[in-house]
Formats: C-alpha cells, sequence, structure tokens
C-alpha cells in the first residue's frame, strides 16, 4: 500500500545453535530488556517520522490554498480552509515538541516507556489526521498520483501500526501516570510532574 522504501521479509532460523560467545547485548537472561529498550527508542522514532509525514503535508496543503482560486480568490481565504490550516499547524506544533520531549528524556537515560508511548500516539494520530485534512483540501487532485500528497495518504497508517498501536500506547501510558499520580497525589505533588520536572531540568541547561 505504502511505505514502498522499506522492504520486509522472512527469516527462518531451523535447528540454528548460537555458541555463548556469540549472545548479543553481552549478557545473557537480558534480552528482554534489551528489547524493551529498543521499542522505546522505535516509538520515538516512528513519532518523529510521523512529525516529518505531518509537516511536508501541512506544506503542501498551505501552498496549495494559496494557489488553489475558488469564487474569485484563494481557497486559503475562505475561512472553512483558514480554520483547517490553522489546526493542521497547531497539531504539527504540538506532536513535534512531544517528540523532542520524549527524545530527550530517552537520551537521559532510564525508563521512558511513557514519553515515548506519548509521543508515538499523539504523533502518529495527529499525523493521520493531519495528511487526511491536506488531502481534503486539495479536493480531486489529492487522489490523483501526480501529486505528492497521493503517497503520503498512503504512507501514514504504516505509522499508525509500527512499534504498537494506538490502543498499546493507551494502555502503557494509563499504567504509568496511574502510578506516577498515586505517588504524587500521595505527597501532594503537582497535577502532571512528569511535565514540570521535565520543564525544570532543561530550563536549568541554559546558561
Amino acid at each position: 500500500m505504502g511505505y514502498k522504501g522499506v522492504d520486509t521479509t522472512e527469516l527462518i532460523l531451523e535447528d540454528c545453535r548460537v555458541p555463548a560467545g556469540r549472545v548479543l547485548g553481552e549478557r545473557p537472561g537480558q534480552g528482554f530488556y534489551q528489547m524493551m529498550d529498543g521499542i522505546e527508542v522505535g516509538r520515538v522514532n516512528v513519532a518523529a517520522r510521523a512529525c516529518g509525514v505531518a509537516h511536508r503535508a501541512f506544506e503542501l496543503a498551505i501552498g496549495y490554498a494559496q494557489q488553489r482560486q475558488a469564487f474569485g480568490k484563494p481557497i486559503a481565504q475562505h475561512q472553512a480552509i483558514e480554520f483547517k490550516l490553522a489546526e493542521m499547524g497547531t497539531k504539527v506544533v504540538a506532536a513535534h515538541q512531544m517528540m523532542v520531549m520524549s527524545a530527550r528524556r530517552k537520551d537521559e537515560g532510564g525508563q521512558s516507556d511513557l514519553e515515548a508511548g506519548m509521543a508515538k500516539y499523539l504523533a502518529s494520530e495527529y499525523g493521520k489526521e493531519v495528511v487526511e485534512d491536506a488531502l481534503r483540501i486539495h479536493g480531486g487532485y489529492g487522489y490523483s498520483q501526480e501529486y505528492e500528497i497521493e503517497r503520503l495518504y498512503r504512507d501514514v497508517p504504516m505509522l499508525l501500526i509500527g512499534e504498537g498501536t494506538a490502543e498499546i500506547q493507551k494502555m502503557i501510558i494509563g499504567r504509568r501516570l496511574l502510578e506516577r499520580f498515586a505517588v504524587a497525589s500521595a505527597r501532594g505533588g503537582p497535577l502532571f510532574p512528569l511535565c514540570l520536572n521535565f520543564r525544570l531540568r532543561h530550563s536549568r541547561r541554559r546558561p
């Protein structure tokens, strides 16, 4: 359907024995934890890709809307399209900010499944919505292979599935929030300690 720049194939290992000295990750028995750490990185990666797709779709839409004429003026000057562009631009920026926050959190080390899950969920969902709105703005041309938005419309569904669906991300987010809220509420902490702590940590880095 889309994402044709990425090949997938099947790999079968039958009766394959691997010597202990060839174990990946150096320490035997830690494979699950190493894999989960890789999934966190993968979710931030998918969020970044979704941000890129959404940003490109927004560029195409706002450019086309200023060129396409209807009823004597560019369609960008019609309130319905103007509102749609406003929503799209806001979603692009919000997804990017969430993605950057999760990437910095992961770069600090330690567990970051909450932030990675939030970034992947928000960016992929917003990416889908922005791309679909961009196609709508293009009208019939958006369905034609002559326009780039058609390819983005086929590529973006992969980002909804890769590294876990929205339902999986919601399960992870919900569990981690319940853990953090339980501790914060018992101590009388802030409503969203993860956002506050992130802002304080990175404000100290500035000279």
